[in-house]
């Protein structure tokens, strides 16, 4: 280098020690340069004339830093005797910074300006940039994002539920599926994809107090969804770290700065009991404000006219603070109209303001779900009257919905969609879906002894025992010996068996372990959460664990068992839903066997009326029962006689339940909830989302991407099995690349049928937080910006020069747009020469891979600053040749959004004018994203994302 190169105040950079930082020219003298390293504290002094220096010079769009912390974007670059002046924008002015104030570190964004400064990387990082760029494109436009990463096999009515609410803005719907289709997966899908698509940032879930831990586990082993769970321990220990001046400040000052749990954490799991005692838990969680809260079990929320209970009340403040809304319950109405419009309107106050007038509207599902049969069995031959029907109730729209090629397919969905509450109800029954296992009821009679001649009738005769002492009835009833027996001829099959009270539960699990000698445990709502998800995983070990799990009522709410085959119910419930909800326990979607409901009752008592009303009346046991709850009402002044021990009322009260339960089966089946039905599962769609998931599964991608990135990262893999692998880090590992990665490693599965099997591995699929945080690492740091690497092709002289230039579509924009399905990031590869030729589709990727090897670092050193110039103008080449690709991609995208948006808008336009249910907010909210989007597709522009020089020898 000559000495005139070298000017007191430039800034320089060391190729052969980066970590240095932005080194300043502070001396030169004779042959030998003086650096000042700002950053490190050091300095250093070199030859001339062979300095491993570059010299640094930010060109326009790029963002530097001062000493004193201020960032500016440069906007011109001019030189003043030798030392660069930038004129840059702070967000108001611009104005010129000298480089002599320019912050110490070094921090490129321009993949040819790292080149020269030394910061740049082997072939195989480079090649990982690339990889890491076309995966996120393929993922983003992928119609499964936000469904791949479940641990959850794929049942069409989950995914298509899961897929139809998750893709609207701020969903309010109740998911109110049966027993055992499996609510709780659905609506954790529904918040996976929110949540990776950038639609919600906040999350509340709220439910008893008895499901607080299962919540827990079940969205971090199936969905890698942290929640943090807000309770008095939390407020406790936050009292405890306040107890200092800070808090003495707060009682004199007030306590508007006092730190706000729900606010501390994106993702909030809270038990509703809590919320209902503790004023001050509701006060914080109704200022947090949220994007999406579950409600679990919300048939438990009491509403009339007249008065609201406190847990309803609750829930519905906290609905008006959270932007979406789902609501869980598999007994959304058993044609209780009151009930299930109370839910309704927590969902859509405005829609849902009058039950009367929601009791009339009701009336007319019938006729429309009996034109919508016609309309699939026999299309071509409608009646004149259907056809005005129809007219009346589509409208102008009917036409146009004709003229279609699937026209009377087209039809029923409008009628689905614009009538009753298809938008916001959705619920699959296990009529319509496959998969369920027999039930077979096995009654046992007992005697009934004579310390329960005082309780065998009413609702205490359901459970004499509570009224006598404990040692007494453990020894004489006869369903406790009968227990004992009936375990040990089991033996080692699985058994739950469920009773109304904790007491009884408490003690028939010490009798059983202590006295019997049979394996048992105990769950019920005096233990702790903790003590319940103890007991439930003793229960499920299949090698060591207990045969029995002695479960109050509790334990047949929220909780699986499906690998157990065999249900004791000790007592039977006066409710029927709560028979239903103990069932439903084993009774699940998946089970593999069918299923032995063992019922021990007590001859002329209570229990034996009760036994044979749910299995004469109802034919609850053998086959699931959604009218229960509305046939005992019907019933309700029968049953209590029989109940109370008038023995005439029995035949014609089972004769009658009979009667009513048919009725409202056959009108279940003819009116709205076959409709509903309709609408929440539709096969095709669901089979093609299904086939895009699987397609993304097993197009080998994630594990081959990952042994590249953990080739590059540090990352080492041991074989564990077949699908299975141990990832551990390595003497290279790279911290902050890789996210979530225990020091003692983790075990990690590539196939979703073992992730299913095998719940102590991780499930690596495109959306795991390891593979993700992978690829945002990859692409936000400078890894494999830019590369250099060495040719070896006869057809091409030795010393020629090749830039491979990787380009990806920027266009900033808030993530609720979700552009990215629009315009993808689009990578666009481009190979030049000096000359400025083309020589892309010459030289394909996967070819150049191939033949390129890797420069030694020193001599590489020592190569950059000769080809600079030459770089620079390759550089160029390839911007000029990618700007035509900007105007046809914008395009490409501006079409997409029209296509997205338009019909939508045109929807819920037309949707509006005949069903209430469709909010203004909806159709505003698609205005406003139509006119944001195309105005953010205006200011996209392609950016520089990687180069690799490559130096034929």
């Amino acid at each position: 280098m000559e000495t005139s190169e070298f000017v007191i105040g430039q800034r320089w950079v060391s190729h052969s020690d980066t970590a240095l930082g932005l080194g300043i020219v502070t001396d030169i003298s004779g042959r030998r340069v003086t650096l000042g390293f700002p950053a490190a504290d050091e300095e250093r002094t070199y030859a001339i004339d062979n300095a491993p220096l570059s010299r640094i010079v930010y060109q326009q769009g790029e963002e530097i830093e001062t000493f004193e912390g201020e960032r500016y974007t440069v906007r011109a670059v001019e030189t003043i005797d030798g030392v660069l002046m930038y004129h840059a924008d702070d967000g108001e002015n611009i104005q010129p910074i000298s480089e002599v104030k320019l912050a110490g570190s070094v921090n490129f964004s321009a993949p040819h300006q790292r080149l020269f400064a030394g910061q740049f990387d082997r072939n195989g990082a480079f090649r990982l940039r690339v990889a890491t760029l076309q995966h996120m494109d393929r993922l983003r436009a992928s119609p499964a994002q936000g469904l791949i990463g479940a641990r959850t096999q794929h049942l069409p009515h989950q995914l298509y539920i899961a897929h139809e609410v998750a893709r609207r803005h701020a969903p309010r719907v109740l998911l109110a599926d049966e027993v055992g289709l499996g609510k709780t997966i659905e609506a954790g899908l529904i918040l996976h994809y929110q949540l990776q698509t950038g639609r919600a940032r906040r999350a509340l879930i709220v439910v008893p107090d008895s499901l607080i831990h299962q919540w827990l586990v079940e969205m971090l082993r199936r969905f890698n969804l942290r929640f943090s769970i807000v309770d008095q321990a939390r407020y406790d220990d936050l009292k405890a770290e306040e107890d200092d001046v800070d808090a003495l400040m707060n009682h004199i000052f007030g306590d508007d700065d006092a730190v706000n749990p729900f606010e501390a954490d994106q993702l909030v799991l809270c038990s509703l009991d809590f919320l209902v005692r503790s004023e001050k838990a509701r006060k914080d969680a109704f200022a947090a404000g949220w994007d999406l809260m579950v409600v679990d079990e919300a048939h438990h929320l009491a509403w009339s006219p007249e008065q609201a209970s406190p847990e309803y009340e609750v829930v519905e403040r906290l609905s008006e603070a959270s932007q979406g809304l789902l609501l869980l319950t598999a007994t959304p109405e058993q044609i209780g109209l009151a009930s299930h419009f109370a839910r309704l309107r927590l969902l859509d106050p405005a829609r849902f303001h009058d039950l009367e007038a929601f009791r009339q509207e009701e009336q007319q599902y019938e006729v429309i779900n009996q034109v919508v049969r016609r309309l699939q069995q026999s299309p071509e031959t409608l009646s004149p009257e259907d056809q005005e029907a129809l007219a009346g109730w589509l409208g102008d729209e009917l036409p146009e919905l004709l003229g279609r090629d699937d026209a009377y397919q087209s039809v029923i969905d409008a009628l689905l969609d614009r009538h009753g509450t298809g938008r916001v109800l959705f619920r699959n029954t296990r009529a319509a879906i496959q998969g369920f296992p027999e039930r077979q009821p096995l009654p046992e009679p007992l005697p009934c002894p004579a310390l329960y001649d005082t309780e065998r009738y009413g609702l205490e005769g359901l459970a004499p025992e509570q009224s006598v002492p404990e040692e007494r009835w453990l020894a004489e009833d006869p369903r406790v010996a009968w227990l004992e027996k009936k375990l040990a001829g089991l033996r080692p099959a699985k058994v739950v068996v469920i009773c109304a009270r904790a007491s009884t539960a408490m003690a028939l699990e010490h009798y059983l372990q202590l006295r019997a000698g049979i394996r048992s445990a105990a769950f019920h709502e005096h233990l702790s959460l903790i003590e319940r998800d103890r007991a439930a995983a003793y229960f499920a070990d299949s090698e060591q664990g207990a045969q029995a799990l002695i479960c109050s009522e509790i334990g047949s709410e929220g909780r699986n068992f499906q690998f157990a085959h065999h249900l004791v119910l000790f007592d039977l419930p006066a409710n029927p839903d709560l028979l239903e909800q103990r069932i439903g326990r084993l009774d699940r979607i998946g089970q593999t066997d069918a299923i032995r409901i063992h019922i021990p009752y007590l001859q002329g008592t209570s229990q034996e009326v009760q036994y044979r009303w749910f299995q004469e009346g109802l034919n609850a046991f053998a086959e699931s029962c959604a009218v229960g709850v509305a046939v005992q009402e019907h019933v309700h002044g029968e049953w209590q006689l029989a109940l109370d021990g008038d023995g005439s009322r029995m035949e014609p009260l089972v004769a009658a339940t009979a009667a009513e339960t048919a009725r409202l089966k056959e009108m279940l089946h003819n009116g709205r909830d076959a409709l509903i039905e309709l609408n929440s599962c539709r096969t095709e769609e669901a089979s093609a989302l299904i086939a895009d998931i699987e397609a993304e599964e097993n197009a080998a991608g994630v594990r081959d991407y990952m042994l590249q990135a953990f080739d590059i990262l540090g990352v080492d893999l041991e074989d564990h099995s077949e699908h299975a692998d141990i990832l551990k880090p390595g003497e290279q590992f790279q911290t902050g690349m890789v996210a979530e990665l225990p020091e003692d490693g983790l075990t990690v599965t590539w196939d979703r049928q073992q992730a299913l099997q095998r719940e102590d591995m991780a499930f690596m699929s495109w959306e795991h937080p390891v593979v993700t945080g992978v690829m945002d690492s990859v692409t936000s740091a400078g890894l494999g910006k830019a590369a250099l690497a060495n040719l070896s092709v006869k057809a091409l002289p030795p010393g020629t020069l090749l830039l491979e230039a990787v380009f990806a579509v920027h266009c900033p924009a808030p993530e609720t747009l979700q552009l990215t399905r629009y315009l993808p990031v689009s990578p666009l590869r481009l190979v030049v020469d000096v000359n400025g030729r083309d020589l892309s589709k010459a030289l394909p990727h996967d070819r150049l891979n191939e033949l390129c090897s890797n420069i030694r670092r020193r001599t590489a050193q020592a190569i950059v600053p000769k080809i600079r110039a030459e770089v620079e103008t390759m550089v160029d080449h390839a911007e000029r040749l990618a700007d035509p690709h900007l105007a046809s991609l914008r395009e490409r995208a501006l079409d997409r959004v029209e296509e997205g948006f338009g019909p939508e808008i045109r929807r819920l336009e037309a949707l509006r004018k005949v069903n209430p249910a469709i909010r203004d907010q909806e159709v505003d909210f698609l205005r406003d994203q139509l006119a944001s989007a195309r105005s953010s597709l205006e200011h996209a522009s392609l950016a520089l994302e990687g180069i690799r020089v490559i130096v034929t020898s």
